[in-house]
Formats: structure tokens, sequence, C-alpha cells
């Protein structure tokens, strides 16, 4: 009875520890489910984040292409003249090299040293407050004397880097062709990558202000008509 009493006893005690285990390893399998759905959902917090944050701050697309326009233009103010590229590498059946002489100012090479690290040159820019109506796309020299946080100015300053890259992505090719054959003269770079290659920016409103002087100036000429006539009447008078 006792030997019985005692295999009970362990037998009992086997079934304890088994459930125990048991509940442990469906614990941990709802735990690690758990760290999942946490893990999948900061993810999609940290999506929603980074888009709603790139939809604010470059809401003005035409800014932030004019910022990255100057960008562009200092590279373009800072080139130094450059010897030809000499692409003659291969060797005829007389030893003399062949290939091409390319001027560097319409090569490739030219391009890609003006577009590559364009990008990460707007990290340096931020989007400031110039009144309390209105911002602007500013060259930060100094992150501690701005009017908004550093952190506020360090992710505007990553909102125009990653704008910058898909505006790249649209133009690229086309802005390329251009810098090549010497058709981005200094000063039209905003003109050409804002307004003509992205259409991010409309043409400026000076066209407009024309057409309102226009119309006075004709409005005026009416008003001298009718006068001059008003003035004849009564002479005839």
């Amino acid at each position: 009875m006792i030997l019985y009493s005692s295999n009970i006893i362990r037998s009992g005690n086997f079934d304890i520890k088994s459930d125990l285990v048991s509940r442990t390893v469906e614990g941990d399998e709802e735990l690690k489910k758990k760290k999942k759905k946490m893990a999948k959902s900061m993810a999609l917090l940290v999506l929603l984040f980074t888009v709603f944050s790139v939809a604010v701050s470059i809401d003005d697309k035409c800014a932030a292409c004019n910022a990255v326009s100057v960008e562009l233009e200092i590279g373009l103010s800072k080139e130094k003249p450059r010897n030809h590229l000499d692409m003659r590498h291969r060797l005829d059946s007389k030893g003399q090299r062949k290939g091409k002489v390319i001027d560097y100012r319409v090569s490739e090479l030219r391009v890609v040293e003006l577009l590559d690290g364009l990008c990460d040159k707007m990290q340096d820019y931020t989007l400031e407050k110039i009144n309390s109506t209105s911002r602007e796309w500013i060259k930060v020299h100094d992150w501690n004397v701005l009017t908004i946080s550093k952190q506020e100015a360090k992710a505007y300053a990553n909102d125009i880097a990653t704008y910058c890259g898909r505006l790249l992505e649209e133009t690229e090719d086309e802005l390329a062709e251009l810098i090549k054959k010497g058709s981005v003269k200094a000063g039209e770079m905003s003109k050409v990558l804002c307004q003509d290659l992205s259409k991010h920016c409309s043409p400026s409103s000076g066209s407009e202000k024309v057409d309102d002087n226009d119309e006075s100036e004709s409005d005026d000429e009416s008003a001298d008509d009718e006068s001059e006539s008003d003035d004849e009447s009564a002479a005839e008078l």
C-alpha cells in the first residue's frame, strides 16, 4: 500500500510538472504573438508618421523645388575648367590609341558629379518660420539658433532630402541632357527644374500682373477715347 501511494504521489507530481510546462510553453507562444502584433503596430505607426510628416512639410512643393535648384546652382557656380576626357584606351594594329576624346562639359561624368550627393546636401536645409503666417526653406549654418526646435528642424531636413530624391527620379534624364547641352544658364535652374520639368511650380505671377496692367491700360485708353469724343461733341455744339 505504501508503494502504491508513493506511485500515485509521484504520478501526481509528474502530471503537475507536465501541466506547468505546457502552460509555460503556451504562455511563451502567446507572448511571442503579442510581441509580433506590437512590432507590426509600431512599424505601421512609424510609416504613417513618416508619410504624414512629409505630406505636411512638403505641402509647398514649389518652395522645396526652388531650394533644391538653389543648391544645384551653387554646384554649377563652383565648377572649374576641366580637361577633356580621354577615352582612347584601346590600341589598333599599328599601336595607335583608339577611342574618343570627350569634352568634359558634355560628359556624363559632369552630370554625375553635379547630381551625386545633391540630396545629401539638402540635409543642411530646413523649413524656418519667417513670420506668423509663412515659412521658407533656408540653408542652416547653426542648428541652435532657429525659431523652431532642433528636432523639428532635423525632421524637415530629412523631408526635403527625401523630396529631392523623388524629384531627381522624375527629372534626372531630361535634366542631364539639358545640362550636357548647355541649355541651363546661370540663374535659370529654378525655371528649368521646377517649372519646365517637374511642373511643381507654375509660371510666375508676373504674366498675370502684365495682363492686369494691359487691362488697366486698355481701360485708360477707352476712357481717353470717350473723353475725346465728348470734347468733340461739345465743340460741335
